[in-house]
């Protein structure tokens, strides 16, 4: 892996902090994101009713979402959409009155087959890519770390390429050491900001990392995140506003570190009082 000079890395990351100022117009307005959920918390009733549960989440506010690609989630329960045409699956969102930008992916079915997942991208009119895992095991050694980050940077490379905005997706593995050093660390320093973005897991937080602090220090550097809060006990989550993360600070140093959408992922359960704390605090 080529590590970045610190000059590189801050005109790199200038660069794309100006890029990403090159939005759709509903997205300008960095405080009035779309409320957003990840598919895979509802994959079960998803597949069983898909125009059935996105009204129901429609229902609850929600207003965007973000997809598995059902081709690499299709062993994981998304088998029922994976078998659906790309268009109906496109019209069911928009029938149900929300949109689609993002679409996680695995990095299996990245590296068997990059141009038929971008080829997906594109017929379902998605802006966003995201490479759900680094694709090695979680206790790794420096060298796999770095394999896996050229590897990334490469599909980066091709995705943006393409007209699409590619991204990472952490766990909190990333927030584990090797050799000494954060592996997530490692990731923010080797991943070349101006083809890969971030989009970050804020469960997180159960280990002591708040996505506030990254959106400060990395400016222009996310373009999405997962949502999820902790009730501070165990790894207990509850719905979001009702725990210890500050969501106030969160979407304020999110206009920093350049987030265009957000995600909740939490149990079923949490769904609805999550979007009605979001709605409230987006009319705020």
């Amino acid at each position: 892996m080529q590590y970045l000079s610190r000059r590189a890395f801050v005109k790199r990351s200038a660069c794309a902090a100006g890029a990403g100022l090159i939005l759709p117009s509903w997205l300008r307005n960095r405080s009035d994101l779309a409320i957003g959920f990840q598919t895979w918390v509802v994959r079960e009733p998803l597949n069983k009713d898909f125009p059935g549960t996105l009204a129901k989440m429609a229902g609850y506010g929600y207003e965007t979402l973000e997809m598995c690609s059902p081709a690499g989630y299709a062993k994981y329960g998304f088998g029922a959409l994976h078998e659906m045409p790309v268009a109906d699956l496109r019209s069911g969102i928009t029938d149900a009155g929300m949109t689609c930008l993002s679409c996680h992916f695995t990095p299996q079915e990245l590296e068997t087959d990059l141009a038929a997942s971008i080829e997906f991208a594109h017929a379902f009119g998605l802006e966003q890519m995201v490479v759900s895992s680094p694709g090695i095991r979680a206790d790794a050694d420096m060298k796999a770390w770095e394999k896996a980050v050229d590897k990334i940077n490469e599909w980066g490379a091709t995705v943006t390429e393409s007209g699409l905005t590619f991204a990472y997706h952490n766990h909190n593995f990333e927030f584990e050491k090797v050799n000494g050093r954060l592996i997530y660390d490692i990731l923010l320093q080797g991943l070349d900001p101006s083809v890969v973005k971030m989009q970050f897991q804020v469960w997180a937080i159960i280990d002591g990392y708040k996505a506030a602090d990254y959106f400060r220090a990395h400016e222009g550097r996310y373009i999405s995140a997962h949502l999820s809060d902790w009730s501070g006990k165990d790894e207990e989550q509850v719905p979001i506003g009702s725990g210890t993360v500050d969501w106030k600070d969160f979407f304020e140093a999110g206009k920093i570190g350049g987030l265009q959408n957000v995600y909740v992922e939490m149990g079923e359960q949490t769904l609805a009082p999550s979007a009605a704390y979001l709605q409230g605090l987006r009319a705020g």
